[in-house]
């Protein structure tokens, strides 16, 4: 039997969101919009906690600027040179989706990799007057702030009547074990403020007489995303189509609003491809593109045991419990313990009654199944049994997603349905005043024994090497003159990325040979064709270095090894190569100094090798 509280939240399917007559009927519900009148202090203290939250997980960095990420320290830096590249992109009016400043000659094609352009370029002054650091770590906490934010208004304002039930929801999408995994400088991942809002602008379309103009804001919304992060639009798609699917089909009356609705997604989708045209083409096409990832990291898929284990940066998680379960600290996207594992079904179970929670549902399952990647795997060993995502995989675009991550599509999933379920104990309690308390001290204590273990704990950190004076100071400017690069011992790569720290000091103005970025396999024997790999391809120097690096120990050099660095010292226009402090400088330094017969000086913190007159 249908209640009326539930009415009231059906309703609002049936209703046009910004309606004058839905306003005056309901000045409090959920079709008001986010600008309804009413107590604000409720409002306030959900974002306050947000922002304690925020500051919380980040504390370390705040209170040790000389640290930085421990257990991600090159996305980090990575970050850090996509700051200095938007603001150099309205400073100096660079070329915005790709850029000459690293891997130098080829340059790196920056629609193809986490440019993150819809954030720098406004925080321009942030990292102008403060740094690039600093414009990270703003970035960062800011957008835990922004995603916990976001989810709160359009829950209460939209989808449930309840405040408490919306901080629920939101502090969850915006603080889940998977969200607080990628902290660790994946701050594009952590940022999905505007997925909310493509979620309210979705559902709105079906209103009738305003369907462009609705259309338009959706796709405003689309490239504001893509420009973010496509991953994360290409699972907010998916699963908005699941949902809007299931309730079709479970609410046949909803079907009188399919020509509004369509029309304004066809407004959206318009406006999206014609904005997102010339950039997606570069991607795609452009210098620097790829053909989808390797079949390795196509592999990274969720374990299964994983989805009942406690997260590493938890209450009641060891990072040290997690290894076998995930590729790395950053990667934890299933972690969700196992009492909330089996509360998630319950929940299902007890709404049932209601499509959006059957959409959900659907959309979690589908996002589960996915993660498992081709193979499915459980308590770190492979089972040989195929999982779904095998048949999917080499399709295009597919062939560009890590596996494991459409498990991070189950933290809105799932946030939403916490947020319904404590809805519905209000409606109990309503229905029921005389067991209020015992309906309340139930709630709490299932909620307080599926969240509490998974509250986070603030993300470890390292103290980072300074960059060196020599860049700094600007002494590294004669050596560079005439377009020349700097080359960095070892050379930059995933392991080694602190070079891309010191060219965004620079704002950009100090080029650097290779690099970390995603770039295509160039080798004329690559395996796996025009697979994106981890930085530049291979050259005989490159190897040798990273040799040392690994070893601590210098190859044998023949003269064949001294004719391929100069040839490769050319290949990069380097006009100087740097040595900052590492655990294996005196390797490092005997290995460049034999390979190149030039002696290094000492100079700004660094031993530099003038190698203009090999190379001019």
């Amino acid at each position: 039997m249908t209640t009326p509280e539930s009415e009231v939240g059906r309703e609002w399917f049936l209703r046009p969101v910004s309606s004058s007559a839905a306003r005056r009927d309901d000045p409090g519900g959920p079709a008001g919009g986010v600008r309804l009148a009413g107590r604000r202090l409720p409002d306030a203290v959900a974002v306050a906690s947000f922002v304690l939250l925020a500051f919380w997980v980040t504390v370390r960095f705040w209170t040790h600027p000389d640290h930085e990420s421990r257990v991600n320290p090159t996305d980090q830096a990575q970050f850090e040179w996509m700051m200095a590249h938007g603001a150099r992109v309205v400073t100096d009016f660079a070329y915005p989706f790709g850029s000459d400043r690293m891997n130098v000659p080829e340059g790196v094609n920056l629609m193809a990799n986490t440019s993150v352009l819809s954030v720098s370029l406004p925080m321009t002054p942030v990292t102008v007057l403060l740094g690039p650091r600093a414009a990270f770590l703003l970035f960062l906490t800011g957008a835990m702030i922004a995603t916990g934010t976001a989810w709160y208004l359009v829950i209460s304002r939209v989808l449930i009547r309840s405040r408490l039930a919306a901080w629920v929801g939101a502090t969850f999408c915006a603080f889940s074990p998977a969200m607080v995994s990628h902290a660790n400088a994946h701050p594009n991942i952590v940022a999905q403020y505007v997925v909310p809002l493509i979620v309210w602008r979705t559902l709105a379309l079906r209103e009738p007489g305003r369907w462009t103009r609705n259309g338009l804001l959706l796709g405003l919304l689309i490239v504001w995303q893509a420009f973010l992060n496509l991953e994360i639009l290409l699972m907010t798609a998916v699963g908005l189509g699941v949902v809007v699917a299931v309730l079709v089909v479970r609410r046949p009356d909803l079907r009188r609003y399919a020509r509004p609705f369509l029309a304004g997604l066809g407004v959206a989708a318009g406006l999206a491809l014609v904005v997102l045209a010339y950039p997606l083409y570069v991607q795609l096409f452009g210098p620097g593109a790829y053909e989808g990832l390797s079949r390795l990291i196509r592999g990274y898929r969720s374990d299964v045991a994983s989805f009942f284990a406690w997260p590493g940066e938890s209450l009641a998680g060891d990072p040290r419990d997690t290894e076998r379960l995930a590729k790395n600290p950053t990667e934890e996207n299933a972690f969700f313990g196992w009492p909330l594992a089996v509360l998630v079904p319950a929940l299902v179970w007890w709404m049932r009654d209601r499509a959006e929670v059957l959409g959900l549902a659907a959309v979690g399952l589908l996002f589960a199944l996915l993660s498992l990647g081709r193979e499915i795997r459980y308590n770190g060993r492979d089972t040989g049994v195929p999982a779904p995502w095998g048949a999917l995989e080499n399709l295009p675009i597919l062939h560009s997603v890590v596996p494991t991550r459409w498990a991070l599509g189950l933290t809105p999933v799932v946030g939403l349905l916490l947020a319904y379920g404590v809805a519905r104990v209000d409606e109990l309690v309503r229905r029921h005043p005389t067991a209020r308390r015992q309906i309340r001290f139930g709630a709490v204590t299932v909620l307080a024994m599926a969240l509490l273990p998974l509250l986070p704990t603030p993300l470890p950190t390292a103290r980072l090497d300074p960059v060196p004076e020599f860049v700094t100071s600007g002494a590294w400017r004669p050596y560079l003159t005439g377009g020349r690069s700097l080359v960095a011992l070892p050379l930059p790569d995933t392991d080694y990325a602190d070079p891309l720290r010191w060219s965004a000091v620079t704002g950009l103005e100090m080029p650097i040979a290779r690099g970390y970025f995603l770039g295509p396999d160039r080798r004329p024997d690559a395996p796996e064709g025009r697979i994106a790999l981890f930085g530049a391809t291979p050259r005989p120097t490159s190897s040798f270095f990273a040799t040392i690096r690994r070893t601590g120990a210098v190859p044998p050099i023949t003269p064949q090894d001294r004719v391929a660095a100069v040839d490769d010292l050319r290949y990069w226009r380097a006009g100087a190569v740097v040595l900052a402090s590492h655990r294996h400088e005196d390797a490092l330094r005997r290995g460049m100094t034999e390979l190149s017969g030039v002696e290094p000086v000492r100079a700004g913190g660094v031993w530099l090798w003038d190698v203009r007159p090999l190379v001019d």
